[in-house]
């Protein structure tokens, strides 16, 4: 059903490069069809944006659950859905059922598993998948320690156009680790693994992408060597990209101390040197793309000894937030915020949204960036509270929502 013709006026419009200019926009057909000194029409639906920022709907690249509520309270209206489920996202089937899982109010574009069962063996039915939906193609949670088949893979999918969303650690080196080694894990005595099996891992990724000419996205980069490797890489043309989640730039391995299992992250948390370096990498575009890496986990996943725990965090409604303390600190401007939380993720899925111009999907997010709210694991909209930001106080909420034109209630 398509939306009544909206119109939004007195906001201040987040734009591709700049700082926010105060204008209406207004959505048609479930599309922007007009930005700037624009008067609603007789019929439109008016919404007043009282002075807030108008900005594109976020578009969250790598989730472990289709969660709406969290999503909505997050200002997210597309979510890449990680294809570790259960089953596993490597049927078309699956594919299909996955990206119908949230409309009309909320768009789940699937990423396909890169092997059977995802195993790091066989490869899937990458074909197949693309055209039940799938819009990327994941290793899922683990690397594909395999050269052979990744370097098959990177072939495959680069004749396809699919982008290869990888996870960056070298599985011979980590092993059961929970931990980053140093000084915390030793003295916590956590099973640990060195920071350089992040930097292995996407060194041997950086080479099969420039052989076989596959855009290779590396879901997260949390080290300063291979942050080092990425940005070397893109200097010479190889078709790399690289996210990261708020926590590898809020928090580093200090917070382990007292065994709290909601910092227990996959990859684990790293040196402060790391974090720094992770800062650094937004700042200079090293980094494009910043996700919530959402991975809600109950209790009965969390309240166990650390090294039993299972890795992840709710992370959809602390996105923003997070993201936007980097704007308030001088890193980046609320241009860039929003290029890394959705226009370089829809441009990696091939979607026509994440940014605020004429003919982009109406996807559109309402935002107060200096409202103030306290993360409370208890209160949040998520199916489980797992966050390692409890009790942190943050600045910034979205106040109103649309997808497609229309407002999520």
């Amino acid at each position: 059903m398509i939306a009544q013709p909206l119109t939004i006026i007195g906001g201040r419009l987040v734009p591709g490069s700049g700082e926010p200019v105060a204008g209406n926009l207004r959505c048609e057909g479930g599309r922007i069809v007009a930005l700037g000194d624009v008067a609603p029409q007789d019929g439109d639906t008016v919404f007043d944006a009282g002075g807030a920022l108008v900005a594109p709907g976020l578009v969250d690249l790598g989730v472990f659950a289709v969660d709406k509520p969290a999503f909505h309270f997050g200002g997210i209206t597309r979510a890449a859905l990680m294809p570790d489920q259960a089953p596993p996202l490597d049927h078309p089937a699956r594919v299909r059922f996955a990206a119908q899982s949230g409309k009309p109010d909320m768009w789940v574009h699937p990423l396909a598993a890169a092997t059977r069962g995802l195993e790091g063996t066989e490869l899937a039915e990458l074909a197949l998948m693309r055209d039940a939906g799938a819009k990327a193609v994941s290793t899922g949670r683990a690397w594909i320690g395999d050269s052979g088949v990744m370097l098959r893979l990177l072939r495959y999918c680069a004749m396809l156009r699919l982008v290869v969303v990888t996870h960056a650690e070298d599985a011979a080196i980590t092993g059961s680790a929970v931990a980053t080694a140093g000084e915390v894990a030793t003295r916590l005595g956590l099973p640990s693994a060195p920071a350089e099996a992040e930097a292995l891992a996407v060194a041997r990724d950086i080479a099969l992408a420039e052989m076989s000419g596959c855009h290779v996205h590396f879901r997260q980069v949390t080290t300063a060597q291979a942050l080092d490797l990425v940005r070397t890489a893109k200097a010479r043309g190889v078709r790399v990209t690289a996210g990261v989640t708020p926590a590898h730039f809020v928090l580093s391995d200090l917070e382990l101390v007292g065994f709290r299992t909601f910092c227990r992250l996959s990859p684990p948390l790293r040196s402060d040197a790391d974090r720094k370096a992770v800062i650094a990498a937004i700042a200079d575009g090293t980094i494009d793309v910043i996700a919530s890496g959402h991975d809600p986990r109950g209790p009965e996943d969390k309240r166990l000894p650390f090294a039993d725990a299972e890795p992840g965090m709710a992370g959809a409604e602390t996105l923003l937030p997070l993201t936007l303390t980097l704007v308030r600190d001088g890193v980046i401007d609320l241009a860039r915020a929003f290029e890394l939380l959705a226009g370089n993720p829809a441009r990696l899925l091939g979607v026509d949204a994440g940014r605020l111009e004429t003919g982009a999907e109406a996807d559109i997010a309402i935002v107060d960036p200096a409202r103030p709210w306290i993360v409370n694991s208890g209160k949040m909209a998520a199916s489980a509270g797992n966050t390692p930001f409890d009790r942190r106080p943050v600045e910034g909420r979205v106040t109103a929502l649309f997808k497609g034109g229309k407002q999520v209630h």
